[in-house]
């Protein structure tokens, strides 16, 4: 069954909510792995045993770069959404 044009245009708006959502959630992600890393030094220069810090800056790491593919994929269904609502005027028209 194909969607009516009010139909795409709600999963337009809410791609375009988790995009954001994505953008936000990555940021914050990045800080928090910069955080982690900033510990693993302080732990480091006392003396203290890292390797389990270490392995959350990896799990951390890791865990970004899947979200930011799945954000790829929300960009991807934004632009295809777009397409659908609102397409290219032809050439030459």
């Amino acid at each position: 069954m194909a969607l009516s044009l009010a139909e795409r245009t709600e999963q337009l708006k809410a791609e375009q909510r988790l995009l954001i959502k994505a953008d936000r959630d990555i940021e914050e992600g990045w800080q928090r792995l910069r955080d982690q890393e900033e510990r693993v030094r302080d732990l480091q220069a006392d003396g203290h045993d890292i390797c389990q810090a270490e392995r959350l800056v990896d799990l951390l790491k890791q865990t970004l770069v899947e979200w930011e593919r799945h954000r790829t994929l929300i960009e991807q269904r934004v632009i295809y959404l777009r397409q659908q609502v609102d397409p290219p005027l032809p050439k030459g028209g």
